[in-house]
């Protein structure tokens, strides 16, 4: 009988080594020597076997000769050097009733799920591919949940709908939030809040994950620093361990809860994000989940897109990538003012990163946050035309503008077709009720608020 090899992929030491390099470069520290010794491995065609031991070979030197401890001036992965750029007072919590309290978090919970939702079908669909499919069944601009209806067959065989449940996330399917990882993160961290408090330790978050999140619904950062648990490692060195995507989105998709706990609060929702992001990411890995859990706190209290991203700007290593990124893109919204140009704008600035990097998807979430100028429909369905990742974005958009609003100005198209229901592999949250869910986690967020 013929061996068949289970090949699992963000871990095979293959993926890794070509991750790995470019992440190097992106960091400034290009391994020249590594790469040309990888470049004539490959030329000699080895077997599959052979290039796997070579992959773990040069894999391990790079582990050696770099020791990436990802702490730099400019880019600190310690929450001291973080921090120390906080330069600006913590302000009380302000006074928010009960009522507007569970709308907020409802309308975050909702809002992230519908964006979620909407970018899930064309996940992995370049921008262009997403245009074309939506202009052959004239449903470009994006007003509504993509629909297959109309789309000629060819189209869809050339951009295939995302195999994780897309195409149970079009218009025409859905009957509740479909599982996704984007939604799973804030539900083991609402997890980790209901079992440790707020004082909760990064070893908190890893109990969560190994009782509670399936290895396999995890992925690329995430699914290497669960690899490192299992071997033994403790973080931060989870995080650092051949792990190649550890800038990469996977932190940015986890932060909404300590938002949603922290209402007004940006600077003790970026503290818990920190605490949770170190497990699996360094530098602006982590920014990216500080900078949305800042923006989630500020979205209680702010009125308006700019404030809130300049909220959790304040957060940032000021001369990092990710700061940069964000404040290039404040820049662009008030020299360009037609979205489709401002994203080519972006394209051409952020465009070498990695589709699922956490850089370009920031600067593309805070520019979908200015021109939606505040209404929903608008901010979530900008974001997905815009590409890369399609449903992370839409997620994040979806929530901080959900928080802003409220559940209750959120229009019934987008949020009645969930019929407040979510899928999840989570051990205990399948079939959940996004309502009770938010009612969770304002029990948690209460004594932050007076009613």
């Amino acid at each position: 009988m013929e061996e068949r090899t289970v090949r699992i992929s963000w871990i095979d030491p293959v993926e890794l080594i070509g991750y790995e390099l470019r992440q190097l470069e992106e960091e400034g520290r290009p391994a020249e020597e590594i790469r040309q010794q990888w470049h004539a491995v490959q030329a000699t065609k080895p077997s599959a076997e052979e290039l796997r031991s070579a992959a773990s070979r040069l894999l391990q030197q790079l582990d050696e000769s770099a020791k990436r401890s990802g702490e730099t001036a400019e880019e600190p992965s310690l929450l001291e050097g973080i921090r120390s750029n906080w330069t600006h007072p913590a302000t009380p919590a302000p006074s928010i009733s009960s009522d507007l309290l569970l709308d907020k978090i409802a309308g975050g919970w909702f809002g992230r799920a519908a964006g979620c939702l909407l970018g899930k079908p064309v996940e992995k669909t370049p921008r262009a591919g997403i245009k074309e499919l939506l202009q052959s069944n004239g449903t470009w601009p994006l007003r509504d949940y993509v629909t297959g209806v109309g789309i000629p067959e060819s189209l869809q065989k050339k951009y295939p709908w995302n195999r994780h449940e897309g195409r149970e996330s079009l218009k025409e399917n859905i009957v509740c939030m479909t599982e996704d990882d984007d939604m799973n993160y804030p539900m083991v961290n609402l997890s980790v809040l209901e079992t440790a408090g707020k004082q909760f330790t990064t070893e908190d978050v890893v109990a969560s994950w190994l009782s509670k999140l399936p290895v396999l619904s995890t992925f690329t950062a995430e699914r290497v620093a669960y690899l490192n648990l299992l071997n033994g490692l403790t973080p931060p060195e989870t995080a650092r361990r051949n792990n190649p995507y550890r800038e990469w989105i996977g932190a940015q998709i986890r932060g909404d809860v300590f938002g949603w706990v922290s209402p007004g609060d940006p600077l003790a929702a970026a503290e818990m994000a920190y605490r949770d992001a170190r497990l699996s990411h360094v530098r602006n890995g982590i920014y990216g989940e500080l900078l949305v859990a800042a923006m989630v706190g500020a979205a209680f209290t702010e009125t308006e897109p700019r404030a809130v991203i300049q909220a959790g700007l304040r957060v940032l290593p000021p001369d990092s990538r990710l700061a940069n990124a964000v404040r290039f893109t404040l820049a662009l919204h008030a020299e360009e003012r037609e979205w489709e140009r401002a994203v080519d704008r972006l394209y051409e600035r952020f465009g070498s990163y990695h589709w699922v990097h956490t850089v370009n998807n920031a600067a593309l979430v805070a520019a979908a946050l200015l021109y939606g100028e505040g209404n929903y429909e608008r901010s979530i369905c900008n974001v997905v035309m815009g590409g890369w990742d399609t449903d992370s974005n839409g997620a994040t958009v979806g929530s901080i503008i959900g928080t802003m609003l409220g559940k209750q100005a959120l229009p019934a198209k987008w949020i009645a077709p969930l019929n407040n229901r979510i899928r999840s592999s989570l051990k205990g949250f399948d079939h959940s009720s996004l309502d009770a869910l938010a009612e969770r986690t304002m029990r948690l967020a209460q004594h932050e608020a007076h009613s």
